[in-house]
């Protein structure tokens, strides 16, 4: 049966649907649905030439890549794409074709290194090396069992310090964007991130669908954000965090287990049964932090980069 590809547009709800049921099939460990894919679509800052992907065989979608450049990366030339084929419909060249349409996109608008992530399995790794990308550092996804685990007891803020969730912040969610634009600078990873456009942070991650704003919990101390830990959720069981930090002036007192804690805490009030994170293994502070919760290693994936010539 001939696979062919194309865009996924954000008005055709059957390839909507499709994309995000093979991202589930392929990756269960990050949250996605239809409407967080048409948000991506219409709210993407023009800068990242974002285009996904769909690989149709028979009307069904199969295969899907997110392709876009790093458009807030100080290095300029830097792509992501990120291909999965539905593990049923393997081996028919969905994936082949996928990432020839992702590179070639890329290339026509002036990358000259792409970066994928692939799950550290054989065949994947295999599949990436064929198409001449060479391994880099890894990361690993975590499950936490929130309807039967332990969670470790709730403790109150140190002094000077207030829990608030997110949706305190809705008025003027500018302090919010301040903090999460100097934690993302210090992740480890390939790619550095600078965050300067608060419009367009607006747009793509405070109006995020996903984003649940009263699950989303910020540790305030001298009147501003000193630690938060941004929470997405399905509406339905499944809880995943975003983003933790703690601004540089505030590391060391513990208050990204505080914010997690309480998140966590409210989110299996609420009766989210599954909580999801990640992280890169370079980032031994947050694993550590993750493992005082429970959460254990569900699967490893390995950053994969090419250079085009």
């Amino acid at each position: 049966m001939t696979v062919l590809v194309r865009d996924l547009r954000p008005d055709a709800r059957a390839d909507l649907e499709g994309f995000a049921r093979v991202r589930h099939a392929a990756l269960p460990f990050m949250l996605l649905t239809p409407d967080s894919l048409a948000h991506d679509l219409t709210r993407m800052h023009p800068d990242a030439h974002y285009r996904p992907l769909v690989a149709v065989a028979g009307g069904e979608v199969i295969g899907t890549a997110q392709v876009h450049l790093a458009h807030e990366s100080p290095e300029p030339g830097q792509g992501s794409v990120n291909v999965y084929v539905h593990p049923g419909h393997t081996r028919r060249g969905a994936g082949a074709l996928l990432v020839r349409a992702a590179e070639e996109h890329l290339a026509a608008h002036g990358a000259t290194r792409l970066f994928a992530w692939v799950l550290d399995e054989p065949g994947n790794r295999a599949f990436a090396e064929r198409h001449g990308y060479r391994a880099g550092r890894s990361a690993r996804f975590l499950r936490l069992d929130l309807a039967h685990g332990a969670l470790p007891p709730l403790q109150g803020p140190p002094p000077g310090v207030e829990l608030r969730t997110g949706a305190d912040f809705a008025d003027d969610p500018r302090p919010l964007f301040a903090l999460d634009a100097e934690t993302a600078s210090d992740e480890p990873g390939d790619i550095g991130t600078e965050f300067t456009d608060y419009e367009a942070w607006l747009e793509q991650t405070w109006k995020h669908p996903l984003l649940d704003l009263d699950l989303t919990t910020v540790a305030v101390a001298d009147g501003r954000p000193a630690a938060f830990t941004a929470v997405h959720t399905d509406g339905s069981t499944r809880y995943g965090t975003a983003m933790t930090g703690t601004a540089r002036a505030h590391r060391g007192r513990g208050l990204a287990k505080l914010v997690k804690n309480a998140s966590l805490h409210r989110a299996r009030e609420a009766g989210y049964t599954e909580a999801f994170t990640g992280n890169d293994t370079g980032n031994g502070p947050m694993l550590a932090i993750n493992q005082w919760f429970g959460y254990a290693v569900c699967a490893t994936e390995v950053r994969y980069v090419r250079e085009l010539g």
